[in-house]
């Protein structure tokens, strides 16, 4: 049995909540989870990797166990999200570690990265976008809608991906037998997201998202100047990030890992044991190579 160690800590004023596991000294894995959920989506991943390296599993503010101040009270950017995700590593006094990002980790991650290239050993992109091929039209288009022109008239498109019947369908589009998912898991991000003002929360974020797409070149840039080892594990059914955001890594970074598994949106609840295969093996060979103990 894994031990994993839920713990918390101020950073800026602010709770933060965070899952760790694994030997103390041991290479750092940093898991950085998207919308809507929390690291509760590692509940999984975490043990399978904790033999091996330090986890350390944050949830963002306004997430799972995390503070969830009002927009009055916190800025809500993927900036000021970055810098909280920046403020925790600081505290437990880590400097280099590989990261795997998902949805809303990555834009959270890219800027981690562009703040401290060298302390990014490795990257594992999990429908993690970095280019524009990565946007599906047909769910984007409300979004960038309201970044443009936030207001009633366009509100509604986003408001809706707070709904139960919303949260599911990132979890079973794609998946090819969606009786295998767990129930749990879009019922208890829907009762998150469903707290009192947290939808106001989760509109800041969505008209943040827009400062994402702009970023893109400095990330490239910084993907062939580092030739960071990168290790892309797409669920090729999902309708959110396409399978093509994936391949694009290779423009860039030519010796990426790419792989395009049967799945949706939230890859580790349909094909935990596919991706766990791919990540011990990447993370072994990337790791050590980094000058780390594998």
């Amino acid at each position: 049995m894994v031990e994993v160690h839920h713990r918390t800590v101020t950073v800026d004023g602010q709770r933060v909540f965070y899952r760790e596991a694994g030997p103390v000294g041991a290479p750092v894995v940093l898991l950085l989870h998207g919308f809507p959920t929390s690291s509760r989506m590692f509940r999984q991943l975490i043990p399978a990797l904790a033999d091996r390296y330090h986890v350390i599993a944050p949830d963002h503010i306004g997430f799972g166990q995390s503070a969830t101040p009002t927009p009055a009270e916190f800025d809500y950017t993927f900036d000021a999200l970055t810098d909280i995700t920046q403020g925790l590593l600081d505290q437990l006094g880590v400097d280099r570690f590989a990261m795997y990002v998902q949805d809303y980790g990555a834009p959270i991650g890219w800027r981690l990265a562009l703040r401290r290239p060298a302390a990014v050993q490795a990257i594992i992109s999990q429908n993690g976008n970095a280019y524009d091929d990565g946007f599906v039209p047909s769910f984007w288009a409300g979004v960038w809608a309201y970044t443009q022109a936030p207001g009633p008239d366009t509100e509604g498109g986003v408001r809706g991906a707070l709904d139960l019947e919303a949260i599911r369908w990132q979890y079973v589009t794609g998946v090819r037998e969606p009786d295998l998912l767990d129930p749990d898991t879009w019922t208890l991000d829907h009762a998150e997201v469903s707290r009192p003002g947290n939808d106001e929360i989760q509109l800041a974020l969505f008209r943040d998202y827009a400062t994402n797409p702009p970023l893109y070149p400095a990330v490239h840039e910084y993907f062939r100047t580092s030739q960071v080892p990168l290790l892309a594990i797409w669920g090729s059914g999902d309708e959110i990030f396409g399978p093509a955001g994936a391949t694009a890594f290779a423009r860039d970074l030519p010796d990426a890992e790419i792989h395009l598994i049967d799945g949706g949106h939230f890859l580790l609840e349909s094909a935990l044991d596919t991706a766990v295969g791919y990540i011990r093996g990447f993370l072994g060979r990337t790791m050590a190579s980094a000058g780390c103990a594998a």
